[in-house]
């Protein structure tokens, strides 16, 4: 075992059911994760089954990494089974929801 490998500086670890949530709209929680310095954030997004976000969810000021852990994700034009990986450059929109019920990782390498 290496014990010092937790005392670098700036390694981090924090379950899921541990994190903060968030409602942002009915039926759909977000809980963070981890925030670096630079701005760029990793979260769980939980969607319960026939939920939608109201509006055009935007990427700015950059990408947004999806990856589905669990469920079918739709951006609005399609949908997207457990074990998918979206890229949505900055700057592009799509219109998250979900028939089923989903758990997606968000990455947000520029904030």
């Amino acid at each position: 075992m290496h014990p010092e490998i937790l005392a670098q500086e700036g390694y981090a670890s924090l379950s899921v059911q541990e994190s903060p949530v968030r409602e942002l709209f009915p039926g759909i929680r977000l809980r963070s994760l981890w925030k670096g310095p630079s701005g760029a954030q990793a979260h769980v997004l939980e969607m319960d089954p026939g939920t939608s976000w109201p509006r055009r969810d935007v990427h700015e000021p950059g990408p947004e990494e999806v990856y589905v852990v669990a469920g079918t994700f739709n951006d609005g034009a399609r949908d997207y089974p457990a074990g998918t990986f979206l890229h949505a450059p900055a700057g592009s929109w799509h219109v998250p929801a979900t028939t089923t019920g989903c758990t997606l990782f968000l990455f947000y390498p520029e904030g």
